[in-house]
């Protein structure tokens, strides 16, 4: 990986709260469309005044499905998330990796909770 690229959320998503996950897909594409280019990404959230879990989840969480950790660490920055947002990464990055690593215990458990087991 080279060539960097800037996403600014804000700009992607044209308002200063990231909290919804259709949001959230918008980014993911943006990033999926340069991680399939082989260029390292710059995910800017300057300007970003509300973030929710929902989003990153979308945005972030899903990565971990076509990608490891260790090539997201490699690929893909991050800038200007504000102090209090950080744990909220960590949860999601942990969740999702989490899932990947055991997907069928959670979706039992899903489906257990859901419809009973």
């Amino acid at each position: 990986m080279s060539e960097m690229t800037n996403i600014v959320v804000k700009d992607v998503i044209s308002r200063a709260t990231a909290v919804s996950s259709d949001d959230g897909d918008v980014v993911y594409n943006n990033i999926l469309a340069e991680l399939t280019k082989k260029r390292t990404i710059s995910l800017d959230f300057d300007g970003i005044t509300l973030m929710t879990t929902a989003f990153l989840n979308s945005a972030i969480g899903q990565l971990y499905s076509r990608y490891t950790s260790d090539e997201l660490n490699e690929t893909l920055k991050l800038k200007n998330v504000a102090e209090e947002d950080r744990v909220m990464f960590k949860k999601v990055i942990d969740r999702a990796k989490q899932y990947q690593a055991n997907k069928k215990g959670f979706e039992d458990s899903a489906n257990n909770a859901i419809y009973g087991g």
